[in-house]
C-alpha cells in the first residue's frame, strides 16, 4: 500500500503547488505596488519551474514503476 501513497503524496503536492502559482499569479496582477508584482509574478514563475520539475519527476516514476501510475 505503501507504492499508493507516494502517488498520491506526489499528485497533492503538485495540486498544491498549482494553486500556490495561481494564488501568486492574482496577486501579481492585483498588486497596487509595481515592485510587489514584479516579486509576486518573478516567484510565480520559480514555483512553475519548480511544478514542472514535479511533473517530470512524476512522469519518470510511473515510467519506471507502473504501479505508481494514478
Amino acid at each position: 500500500m505503501k507504492k499508493l501513497t507516494i502517488a498520491s503524496d506526489v499528485n497533492q503536492v503538485l495540486s498544491t503547488i498549482k494553486g500556490i502559482e495561481a494564488q501568486l499569479s492574482s496577486m501579481a496582477l492585483n498588486a497596487n505596488n509595481p515592485e510587489a508584482s514584479k516579486i509576486f509574478h518573478e516567484t510565480m514563475l520559480v514555483i512553475g519551474e519548480i511544478k514542472t520539475d514535479l511533473q517530470n519527476r512524476k512522469t519518470q516514476l510511473e515510467l519506471a514503476e507502473p504501479q505508481y501510475k494514478s
